[in-house]
């Protein structure tokens, strides 16, 4: 046999070894992504039994069979975040907080447009800001607005995410008036506008800003449902506080008016919703069954 035939059939053995190492790679690949999915479906069966840690363990060796099996990380992420306690803060507890963050991160990595990881990271952000000291809630405050905002900019008929938007500006208006009113000797119940110019231009400076941007939100979240009565309930609040920034009595008795006007349409929402629930009619329950 030549030379030539010889090193021709070595080339062919060497193509079909080759070409075989593939096929098996394939087959392979392809019995870890089955055995992937299967991981995830029994994970969301855990789930739905409130089994998270069970959940959990199936979600990682799904991704551990997979690494971009973004569907199995995210409900990894979710299956860490529904264990967290918000305000706990025993070192477990916060460790659901941080591998929930993380594997969120993950997910965004490989879907930077994934709407449920924004959702959740700021989500988690916001509950966190919750629990931490008056100098530290800003900050994580900041964070979720942040995330908010992402998902703003990819799914802009979000109500929830304009209405949080909305409650983070009270929750970083309100206790602030309150002290500057409790400094002034000024009770909560007393009328405004705050008489003090110093500190009313002082407040107008740092939050006035931060609570029209509120009232805007919550309109948007209106906007986009007219029964929205949560958000008009927040509507309520961010207008009747700003109303202590005004310069005369009689501007400050109109933006209450305003504010009353929300409360009233907060409160009839609500009732007619209730009045669509089954066992209700016209908003009462119907006791006679």
């Amino acid at each position: 046999m030549s030379e030539a035939r010889v090193s021709t059939m070595r080339n062919s053995t060497r193509l079909v070894i080759a070409g075989l190492a593939g096929v098996l790679l394939l087959a392979a690949t392809g019995c870890d992504k089955l055995r992937a999915r299967d991981n995830l479906n029994q994970g969301v069966l855990a789930y739905k039994s409130a089994k998270y840690a069970d959940a959990a363990e199936h979600f990682k060796a799904a991704i551990a069979l997979d690494p971009t099996y973004n569907s199995a990380r995210l409900y990894l992420a979710t299956s860490y975040m529904v264990q967290w306690i918000p305000g706990a803060e025993s070192p477990e507890n916060l460790e659901f907080a941080r591998k929930a963050h993380e594997e969120f991160m993950k997910v965004l990595e490989q879907d930077p447009m994934d709407k449920n990881a924004m959702a959740s990271l700021a989500f988690l952000s916001y509950n966190q800001a919750q629990s931490l000291p008056a100098d530290q809630k800003a900050a994580k405050y900041d964070e979720a607005s942040e995330w908010y905002h992402k998902l703003l900019a990819i799914d802009p008929a979000n109500k929830e995410a304009y209405y949080t938007l909305g409650v983070i500006a009270y929750a970083k208006w309100y206790p602030n008036l309150m002290l500057a009113r409790a400094n002034l000797k000024m009770r909560p119940e007393d009328p405004g506008p705050i008489k003090d110019k110093k500190v009313k231009e002082e407040l107008k400076a740092k939050y006035s800003g931060i609570v029209d941007e509120g009232i805007g939100n919550l309109q948007k979240a209106i906007d986009i449902d007219k029964e929205y009565d949560d958000a008009m309930a927040y509507m309520n609040l961010l207008v009747r506080e700003r109303a202590d920034l005004l310069d005369s009595a009689s501007d400050y008795k109109q933006q209450i008016e305003v504010a009353d006007n929300w409360l009233q349409k907060a409160l009839d929402t609500k009732k007619i919703k209730a009045s669509r629930q089954p066992g209700n009619a016209g908003g009462i329950v119907n006791d006679s069954k």
